[in-house]
Order: structure tokens, then C-alpha cells, then sequence
């Protein structure tokens, strides 16, 4: 089948977000806290380019209030799950339950190969020296490198892919796509971490080109915030958003998932 169009999630401005798309991103809202489905070209901080051109700033927008509070947050690319506190009490709540790791996250991540059996990756992490990225990461030996430790579960291998369950035991920047290359196994789509990161180089400076329809299956990371569950003892909470359109299609067109199949995987715990 034809590959899924790109979209567009490049480090040039996004598309601004409507008032009308926004509301649909809601996966649950109370007094506290609303939980967006967040699409992998969205970004979370506001920006210089007015509030409409990040989610946080659009929901302040949507709900005509000053200040909303940004409990978790996700790379551009990554969709999923994303809290937004409504006020101050859920947002002290949630926030200290995130610092003292009173929290468990859980993502799906289609990965560019096939992993036979489940696989827990404690493999130390630094900047990724001699890479022109400067916000490149690496597994690393050096004396300031960070631990990290991050699980993979295969829940679907076929066709040369995995769909996996993925659950990082630490925090690092871009831990699951570095360890998910150090299996060699990149995630698709990975314009960093996969084929040549190159492609994100020449994606920052002039987008979407024929090398990186060439070498990549799809046009944003394949990485989804699934589940996020609070833990603490004033706050037990679990939020999760299903697998967005994009990466829901290329589980059926190219890895070959039934809508039954991606079903079972959305509603286990």
C-alpha cells in the first residue's frame, strides 16, 4: 500500500490549532484536570507564534482562563496522552506526585524490525559525541553519562515491524529512542535515531524532501503516550488516550492489525 502522507511536524512554525479540532482531543475533563489525545505535531509550550500554535496556550484560549497548569509533557512528534491541571491544587498534586515517581507511564512504539521476546534495556545514557545534532543522546560509557532503563514488550511482530509496549523505568531525554536504536531497532519514523540523522538536519532546514520519503515509512516518530497513572497516596489517578489516526493506519496498512487487534491492545491494562 501507498505510504501515509507526511505531516507536517517539522521545527519550522506548525499549523495553528482551531477551536474547532481542539475540543475533539479530549479524552477526559473534570473540575481539575483535562486530558488531551495530543497529535504528533503539536507542541506543548507556547511559542512566539501566539497561543493557537501550542496546546496549552490554545486550551487557555478555549477555556478563556490565564493560567493552566502543564503536568506532563511530550516531544513534538510523540502523540498521546497529555494532562493539563485546571488549577493550582491539582496542578501541586500531580506535579509532586511526577517528582517524587509516584507515577508509571506506558507508550506504544512501532519499531523498524521484528523483537522476538520481551526485553529490559539498563543501558546508561550521555550526549551523543561527534553527532552535529546538538540535542542528540547515546548510550554511553562516559564518567557523566545518566542511568537509564526502559522495558520492551512485543505485543504484534509482523511484516518486519513490532508493535511494542514500552515502559521507561527513568526519565532521560529521548530514552526510548535511543534504546530503541541500541537494539537496532529504531523506531519508524525516527528522523534522529533511525536510517541517517542527516534527515533531521535537512528536515529542520528545509522539511519534508525525497530523502526522507525514501528512508523513512512514515513522517513523524512512531511513538504514543498510552497510559499515565499516578500512584500517590493523595492522588490516584490514570489517564490514557487511544492510538491516533496516523499511526492506527500504518498498523493496519503495513503491519497488517486488525481494528479487533488494536482494539485489545488500546483497552488492556
Amino acid at each position: 500500500m501507498d505510504k501515509p502522507a507526511p505531516v507536517p511536524v517539522s521545527s519550522n512554525p506548525a499549523p495553528l490549532i482551531t477551536p474547532e479540532e481542539l475540543p475533539r482531543w479530549v479524552v477526559e475533563e473534570d473540575a481539575d484536570f483535562i486530558a488531551f489525545n495530543k497529535p504528533g505535531w503539536v507542541v506543548c509550550h507556547p511559542s512566539k507564534n501566539g497561543p493557537w500554535s501550542s496546546l496549552v496556550g490554545a486550551a487557555r484560549e478555549w477555556k478563556n482562563v490565564e493560567t493552566l497548569h502543564l503536568v506532563s509533557r511530550l516531544d513534538r512528534e510523540t502523540s498521546g496522552v497529555l494532562l493539563v491541571a485546571k488549577n493550582r491544587e491539582a496542578a501541586r498534586k500531580s506535579q509532586t506526585a511526577m517528582e517524587r515517581r509516584w507515577v508509571s507511564k506506558t507508550y506504544w512504539a512501532i519499531l523498524q524490525g521484528e523483537l522476538a521476546e520481551p526485553v529490559l534495556v539498563d543501558e546508561p545514557m550521555g550526549k551523543a559525541q561527534g553527532s552535529p545534532v546538538v540535542v542528540k543522546q547515546a548510550v554511553s560509557r562516559a564518567a557523566d553519562a545518566r542511568t537509564a532503563v526502559t522495558f520492551f514488550e512485543p505485543l504484534f511482530v509482523r511484516r518486519g515491524h513490532t508493535l511494542a509496549r514500552v515502559t521507561p523505568h527513568t526519565g532521560r531525554t529521548h530514552q526510548i529512542r535511543v534504546h530503541a536504536q541500541w537494539l537496532g531497532l529504531p523506531i519508524v519514523g525516527d528522523k534522529l535515531y533511525g536510517p541517517d540523522e542527516r534527515l533531521y538536519l535537512e528536515f529542520v532546514e528545509t522539511g519534508w524532501g525525497p530523502r526522507h520519503d525514501a528512508l523513512l515509512a512514515l513522517s513523524r516518530q512512531a511513538l504514543h503516550a498510552a497510559r499515565l497513572v499516578f500512584k500517590s497516596p493523595q492522588f490516584a489517578r490514570t489517564f490514557a488516550a487511544p492510538l491516533t489516526e496516523d499511526l492506527r493506519a500504518f498498523c493496519q496498512e503495513k503491519i497488517g492489525l486488525s481494528a479487533e487487534e488494536i482494539a485489545a491492545v488500546e483497552n488492556a491494562e
